[in-house]
């Protein structure tokens, strides 16, 4: 979204890049937001006054960290960890912990960035975090898995607590991983603070739904955006990148919904299946035996497989974005505009660039940004804290019912607020205004702290 930026703010965003060199992620989610802040400032001055962009834009907390641990060889590798305690004006600090090997301090920031606005546009007590390593979980036993995790939970455990810091899982953290940190936590402290953690097994205080909130919830966002142009997902021809756990479920909701999934990827390439992803196949390959998409072909002979192929060259109607950042550049979205998609909801994290994200505009399709798109995730993380509170435990149907009302809730305030602001149907504006004035408005009562 190559937008001109109001002057004060373009002096803010140069004062971002001097005091966070060769941080390239988290440079473009703060230039995204703050193109979209103009009108703000000139409605609310005191925002302006109390220097809130500049505070927003600095994280209260930055925690970085050694993690040894040794191989099933008793190799010694040295790994580094983090936690970004970025804003606490709502609630807790409430973000994900990433384990791939491309983490450094830029990605975090990115992310707790982007998780400020995300779980403010939830309307829960949540504040803004984020956390991870370098530490690449592929190809690693169960036992590597575990020596990491302890020894990661051993320098964390003194930053979180369910009133202070609630992390969860995101890329290369999945239940086993919040299992061995929960365990090493409970150790450590002495203490069964079973809200510390989402992301939980439903064995020791995990919510249902969460493992399919993030997924689900992309896909209610869209939902409502194809009602918004008298449409739905009947008979949709949809393409969903990734194939862990936010494209299976975005996949498993599509297909409830009546669209059809004909696509889907991992880093090594994608597969497509005209007859439709067999979703029960994805999940046996890729949350039991944990072994490449790939491999799908091998069980569904009429499916293809493309190593290192594009997968948004393939014609859909609807495009769901669901591995990882800028997997979607300016080439790619007028493609998929080309092939006729009337729809895109990320699932990822800032999966568009922001070349891809003006073509989507100009074109006028619905095009639902990841902090208002996939806040279903950091939702139910938030009622799975509201459970572990009072030692609750809901149904499945009541769980779903409640993520349903806050992503329809979410898109109504986006869609509002763009329209106040004087950009109808933009849901980046309406994302990012709506977000934003909801923190601000915490950070001023609060005062200069």
């Amino acid at each position: 979204m190559t937008n001109k930026m109001d002057e004060r703010l373009e002096s803010m965003y140069q004062d971002v890049l001097r005091r966070n060199p060769g941080e390239a992620e988290f440079h473009q989610a703060v230039r995204e937001v703050l193109e979209t802040l103009g009108p703000v400032l000139a409605k609310y001055p005191e925002f302006r006054e109390r220097k809130i962009i500049e505070r927003i834009c600095e994280p209260e907390r930055q925690i970085i960290f050694r993690v040894p641990w040794q191989d099933d060889r008793g190799e010694v590798h040295v790994n580094r960890g983090f936690r970004v305690q970025y804003n606490s004006s709502l609630g807790p600090y409430k973000g994900g912990l990433r384990f791939h090997p491309s983490v450094y301090l830029g990605i975090i920031k990115f992310l707790g960035f982007e998780q400020i606005f995300k779980n403010a546009l939830t309307g829960l007590p949540i504040g803004g975090g984020k956390g991870g390593s370098d530490f690449d979980p592929k190809g690693k036993s169960d036992n590597e898995i575990m020596r990491f995790c302890q020894s990661f939970m051993t320098e964390l455990w003194r930053y979180i607590g369910d009133t202070t810091d609630v992390p969860a899982g995101d890329i290369g953290v999945g239940g086993r991983e919040i299992g061995y940190m929960y365990g090493q936590f409970k150790r450590l402290t002495s203490r069964y603070e079973a809200g510390v953690l989402t992301g939980k097994g439903l064995d020791y205080g995990g919510s249902l739904v969460r493992t399919e909130a993030t997924g689900y919830g992309a896909t209610f966002f869209v939902e409502e955006m194809l009602k918004v142009r008298k449409d739905s997902f009947e008979g949709k021809r949809c393409v969903v990148s990734g194939s862990g756990n936010v494209a299976i479920y975005t996949i498993e909701k599509i297909t409830q919904l009546g669209g059809r999934v004909v696509a889907c990827s991992d880093s090594n390439g994608y597969i497509l299946d005209e007859k439709g992803i067999d979703l029960d196949l994805v999940k046996q390959l890729k949350e039991v035996e944990r072994r490449r998409i790939k491999d799908y072909v091998e069980y569904r002979g009429h499916a293809r497989y493309v190593a290192g192929g594009n997968i948004w060259e393939i014609p859909c109607q609807v495009a769901m974005p669901s591995a990882t950042q800028n997997e979607i550049n300016g080439h790619d979205a007028r493609t998929l505009v080309k092939n006729g998609c009337v729809a895109v909801g990320e699932g990822a994290n800032m999966p568009t660039t922001p070349e891809g994200i003006k073509v989507f505009l100009d074109a006028k399709i619905s095009y639902g940004p990841g902090k208002a798109a996939n806040a279903g995730g950091v939702a139910t993380s938030a009622l799975e804290m509201q459970q572990n509170a009072t030692r609750d435990s809901w149904t499945f149907e009541y769980t779903e019912k409640r993520l349903a009302n806050i992503m329809k809730n979410i898109h109504q305030n986006c869609y509002e607020t763009a329209e106040e602001f004087g950009a109808p149907g933009n849901y980046v504006v309406g994302a990012n205004i709506a977000g934003f004035i909801k923190v601000a408005k915490a950070m001023v009562a609060h005062g200069l702290i």
